[in-house]
């Protein structure tokens, strides 16, 4: 019997293709999979650069391309395209497996064909060659294909293997990037290995040998178990398109061991959440008994962002791993079932409108001096933040982070206000999520037994500190305690943390992620723009750049459009989602974001009004494109996003900058939270991304 597999960019393809063209590969890969491949029509071709390379008939514009080997054992959905492209694509790629490490590569190898002349008369005015005291067994040992080694035999300049790039396997380039730098065969061998989705190399790797070939390459490549599985990745394709693995990932998410806590970050759509939950997932299975089921924390701070993890879970592990081994939950969460365990009732959480209450009457008690605002981000930012507990400890303290400096009398006054809100949080029994945090790491830091044996967290860069030593108290320091992602560049809240002064060492376990595998370069390009070249502060009080940061695919470039009236901007959001949904984008695809909760819903109304039914951003299993604010957009990816509202009186939102002449570091650290939350919301957006603004009330984020 003939088993299917799928490719990545098949999957990709899938998802961008419209529902009665969708329907019609469904019912052509349905066949397979019920039958044999002999219900395929599988039609070879002329001058094909690999035998086994077939195309499917979908309908009269479009085909499939499928690898088909002679055995008939497993089949490879590679691509769904237009005619012309799936045929220029089936004839020009070759597959092959890497006899190193065992995986399925695909080379372009009419492109190198086209290339090797002028390569071969380069060579010829050059007495020396790029490899030449290189020997091609080390070059086969490294995994480079019988069939390349005479190209890269004749390679003179490393610009010239640089112009190879996009047509060799990645293992196959970075071996040769490699021992160009001068590397040895034996250190060039650590930039192949990056590329196993196992700690060793397989004992035996048969060329021939298709299905094991695709087992080891999981980073591009998934079995179809039976027609319900196929039917259920195609009803999903994005979904399933968003566990996938790029051999970087692989390589972090994989590893064997990690001596004590690690930290990897990246940009927007770099695949750290999804390397997160493979590593939860390797964790969890990679127990052998029941004794040595391991107890692991997958977190992070919102609850809605805790159950996509949850879902993604689901998709890696069985249920049962999930049940006995794995808890998805929020750092908050975390924080209430501690106290509740010690004390035997749930805490009492003050609310933000008793916070705002308390923060004026503070503010009022010392006669105005300074705001609100200020106080709450002194107690939150400082005084919380370093467990500060006596006016003595405030007064020695660095402030660092706050631009208005304080001398003694100053932090007195400062210090009374604070001291009345945490006088009537006491007086009434309430205490604010991160005080918490804060008791609950001083209840686990009691115990000699930790809850879990691993714990991994998403989102790093949007932990206050209390939640930080919340987890630290959590897991015993050890091998594979804290497995951290983070970007600060997509920081939302006001929090800054070092983790070395919270005992959390990754000095030698960090690692960057640099390429975007969501969005398109265009739309990667525009967004980062909107950060001004801003340097994030890091995890460790470092700059955070995103420096090399960037995407393989490429798209149509965001639209910015101005408009008269708001009445305007909603008439176009409507007309613009009519042409998204009939160019066959998936209702759920497409998404609303805004600023503000009730420019959403002026949104969904004007949607809904034109008959085009609307969902939350969080919704689950609902019909209807997604709307939600711009903070909602975190964690969540679409097809097709519209930014609302984008306009000089809500991006940035006023009412929440810190005056600059009260504190001119706290205000430039506000404009920052807030061009972090358009980058945020754009960068969510997969093949599309439209602005939307009044007509001369830009936000002044779209001038720089």
């Amino acid at each position: 019997m003939a088993r299917l597999a799928i490719a990545k960019d098949f999957l990709a393809d899938f998802a961008r293709l419209e529902k009665h063209l969708q329907k019609a590969v469904q019912d052509a890969f349905d066949k397979f999979a019920q039958h044999t491949h002999a219900g395929l029509h599988l039609e070879p071709l002329n001058n094909s650069r690999d035998p086994r390379i077939r195309t499917i008939r979908i309908n009269q514009q479009y085909r499939g391309v499928v690898l088909a080997p002679e055995n008939g054992g497993e089949h490879l959905l590679l691509k769904v395209m237009n005619h012309d492209d799936a045929i220029a694509y089936a004839v020009s790629r070759r597959f092959t497996v890497n006899e190193a490490i065992g995986v399925l590569e695909v080379r372009d190898q009419e492109a190198l064909e086209d290339i090797e002349p002028a390569l071969r008369q380069a060579a010829e005015k050059t007495e020396r060659r790029l490899f030449d005291d290189v020997s091609d067994s080390d070059l086969v040992r490294l995994g480079i294909d019988q069939a390349v080694l005479p190209l890269v035999r004749v390679l003179s300049t490393e610009s010239h293997l640089d112009a190879l790039a996009p047509l060799l396997p990645s293992p196959q380039h970075d071996a040769l990037v490699a021992l160009a730098s001068g590397m040895t065969p034996e250190e060039a061998w650590a930039e192949v290995s990056k590329h196993m989705p196992t700690a060793e190399p397989p004992e035996h790797i048969d060329p021939t040998d298709l299905a094991s070939a695709i087992e080891r390459t999981p980073d591009q490549y998934v079995m179809v178990s039976g027609p319900e599985d196929l039917a259920e990745i195609l009803a999903h394709p994005f979904a399933a398109w968003r566990i996938f693995l790029h051999p970087r990932q692989r390589s972090i998410a994989y590893r064997e061991s990690y001596r004590g806590p690690a930290l990897v970050t990246g940009g927007a759509g770099t695949g750290k959440t999804v390397t997160a939950v493979h590593r939860a997932a390797f964790l969890a299975e990679r127990a052998t008994t029941a004794e040595d089921e391991p107890r692991i924390l997958v977190t992070t701070y919102t609850r809605n962002l805790a159950e996509a993890l949850q879902g993604q879970l689901a998709m890696l592990v069985s249920d049962e791993v999930v049940e006995s081994r794995i808890e998805a939950s929020n750092v908050d969460r975390l924080a209430y079932q501690v106290i509740t365990e010690a004390h035997g009732r749930q805490p009492d959480v003050a609310d933000n409108d008793t916070m705002n209450r308390l923060w004026d009457q503070a503010a009022a008690l010392i006669g105005g001096e300074f705001s609100p605002s200020f106080l709450w981000r002194e107690w939150e930012q400082v005084i919380l933040a370093q467990q500060i507990h006596d006016l003595p400890g405030y007064v020695e303290c660095r402030r660092r982070g706050r631009g208005r400096g304080l001398n003694t009398a100053q932090r007195g006054r400062v210090w009374t206000a604070i001291g009345h809100v945490l006088a009537e949080l006491r007086r009434s029994g309430q205490r604010t999520h991160h005080q918490i945090a804060d008791e609950a790491a001083r209840i686990l830091n009691e115990r000699a037994e930790k809850p879990y044996r691993h714990v991994i967290v998403d989102e790093g860069q949007d932990l206050h500190p209390a939640q930080w030593r919340l987890l630290r108290a959590a897991v015993a320091p050890g091998p594979d305690d804290l497995f951290i992602v983070a970007d600060p560049n997509q920081r939302i809240y006001d929090h800054r943390v070092s983790l070395e002064a919270l005992g959390i060492r990754v000095v030698g376990r960090s690692y960057k992620l640099t390429i975007s595998y969501r969005t398109t370069q265009e739309i990667l390009s525009w967004s980062v723009g909107v950060l001004n070249g801003n340097a994030a502060t890091g995890l460790n009080d470092e700059p955070d750049t995103l420096a090399g940061y960037r995407s393989p695919m490429h798209g149509r470039r965001p639209v910015v459009r101005g408009f008269p009236s708001r009445a305007a901007e909603l008439d176009a959001l409507v007309d613009q989602v009519r042409v998204w949904l009939d160019s066959g984008v998936e209702p759920q695809a497409i998404a609303i974001a805004a600023r503000f909760g009730w420019r959403v819903r002026e949104a969904r109304d004007a949607l809904e009004r034109a008959g085009i039914p609307t969902a939350s951003s969080r919704a689950k299993d609902a019909d209807g494109v997604r709307a939600g604010s711009m903070h909602s957009m975190k964690g969540l990816e679409f097809r097709c996003i519209a930014v609302i509202g984008v306009d000089e009186d809500d991006v940035p939102a006023t009412k929440f900058l810190t005056s600059p002449e009260e504190d001119p570091v706290a205000h430039q650290q506000d404009l920052q939270r807030e061009r972090c939350l358009l980058f945020v919301a754009a960068t969510r957006a997969r093949d599309m991304l439209a602005i939307f603004h009044q007509t001369g009330k830009a936000s002044p984020f779209l001038k720089a």
